[in-house]
């Protein structure tokens, strides 16, 4: 009975690394080299359970490397992390608690967006019944019911969105890293995107949330990460954050970004 085996499997990554607290993901030191160039410099986290954390940086950051690092699909070049208690150097332990997002959502353009979605919460253990019900409800909410049973190579880069974000959250996973979740929507459909985060969030599941969407980080963040050339160079609340430049004027989380984002020589020509 594989799905039964893989659904308690789920069910005991909820419940287990008790000796974590209130911390989903952890990292210590974590380093990820390509040669001479390192792209994720000694970054150390501790993020909370239940939350939406807000992750930002300019391109070439480090942002994916990052992602992909707590995600196991990359091995790093030193220190460690952890996702709700399973090392990110165990690639099944991991996958078994998260659900993934990345910029390209990895579909089938072959299959229709039911196929899809019915192979996918297949792998994940679900019962034929429970991918119905669960795909049927995420397919209203995000007004993709009658386009279900068209081919995904017919879809538009909004549709494959969706797509890719409702495999990323059908299973209900422990943690769910979404990497521009709202790239390529239209204004209605990136609100729908927000609200089923913050749900996520309120039900139980530890969103990752990369984004060049400051507005969005600002609105729904419980915490913010700001990464810079490999490493963290800001974190706290969007309110904290703001709060620390204190200027007298009023600010943004944008300014706050650009401030710790910028180097000095360059802020002072």
């Amino acid at each position: 009975m594989p799905n039964q085996t893989n659904k308690a499997t789920m069910e005991h990554a909820r419940s287990a690394d008790t000796g974590l607290g209130d911390r989903a993901i952890i990292t210590n030191e974590l380093t990820k080299e390509y040669g001479e160039t390192t792209a994720v410099d000694g970054l150390t986290l501790a993020v909370e359970r239940d939350t939406v954390y807000g992750f930002l940086g300019p391109n070439g950051a480090g942002k994916t490397t990052t992602i992909r690092l707590l995600t196991a699909l990359l091995a790093p070049t030193s220190g460690s992390g952890s996702v709700t208690g399973a090392s990110i150097t165990d690639r099944e332990a991991v996958i078994e608690r998260i659900g993934y997002l990345p910029e390209s959502p990895p579909i089938h353009e072959e299959f229709t967006a039911r196929e899809q979605l019915e192979y996918h919460g297949g792998l994940r253990g679900m019962e034929p019944t429970e991918i119905e019900q669960r795909v049927g409800t995420l397919f209203d909410r995000f007004d993709l019911t009658d386009a279900a049973d068209e081919r995904i190579a017919t879809y538009s880069k909004g549709m494959r969105q969706k797509t890719g974000l409702i495999q990323a959250i059908m299973h209900e996973p422990t943690v769910a890293f979404l990497d521009e979740p709202t790239s390529g929507l239209d204004p209605r459909a990136a609100r729908t995107v927000r609200e089923t985060i913050t749900e996520l969030a309120a039900g139980g599941t530890t969103v990752f949330l990369s984004t060049h969407v400051l507005p969005v980080i600002e609105e729904i963040a419980t915490d913010v990460g700001i990464l810079y050339e490999g490493a963290l160079v800001a974190e706290g609340s969007p309110d904290d954050l703001i709060a620390r430049m204190e200027t007298g004027e009023e600010r943004t989380l944008e300014d706050v970004f650009l401030e710790v984002t910028t180097d000095d020589d360059k802020s002072n020509p």
